[in-house]
């Protein structure tokens, strides 16, 4: 079994030959990164209302499907692939929730708990899905680089240290980002629910 380095290695080897247009090698990535596309899945369904009908594997299949569909990629290395795939999956999940809520016609917004990211502050039991997409692109309309943490830490699960490596940052800044960001997306999202 290849250690934790080893498979990371063998992922970014793979990614870079996916961008060098080597066909197969998204068909030999899936296996390696199955596992933590389920996890990834799992977080966000997790924080999905009960009852939810999207089931985590073809959240899984559906965010795949994406990934491979796009064109042009360079694909740095494996937090790239992840972090991509974190918001081919929020995607999903907001396209989901907004069509239901349009089938509904009015009806309650879908709720996505934000506790277990200290997003919000406690006692909140969620906010709106599509409240939080909103104010997250008016975001990155004016701090792209605060949107993509918002989007890498909190959507795709991602720690400190994995973003200012994705980002090519320092984890102060890092920190220091998540924590504006926070608090501007707070008061946005309770203006607009």
């Amino acid at each position: 079994m290849e250690s934790r380095p080893e498979k990371s290695q063998a992922i970014s080897c793979i990614l870079q030959e996916w961008s060098e247009g080597r066909k197969e090698a998204s068909e030999e990535l899936m296996p390696l990164v199955y596992d933590e596309l389920r996890r990834q899945a799992s977080r966000y369904l997790r924080r999905e209302r009960p009852g939810h009908t999207l089931q985590t594997t073809a959240l899984i299949h559906e965010a795949y499907l994406r990934l491979v569909d796009q064109r042009g990629v360079s694909w740095q290395n494996r937090a790239h692939f992840f972090g991509i795939a974190a918001q081919a999956m929020k995607r999903i999940l907001v396209d989901y929730a907004k069509a239901r809520h349009r089938d509904k016609r009015g009806g309650a917004a879908e709720n996505l708990p934000l506790d277990e990211a200290r997003f919000v502050v406690t006692g909140e039991k969620g906010v709106d899905l599509i409240a939080l997409d909103e104010a997250l692109a008016r975001l990155a309309k004016f701090d792209p680089q605060q949107a993509s943490i918002v989007d890498l830490k909190f959507f795709g699960g991602f720690t400190i240290e994995e973003i200012a490596e994705t980002l090519r940052i320092s984890r102060a800044t890092v920190k220091r980002e998540w924590n504006s960001a926070k608090a501007w997306l707070h008061g946005e999202i309770a203006r607009l629910t």
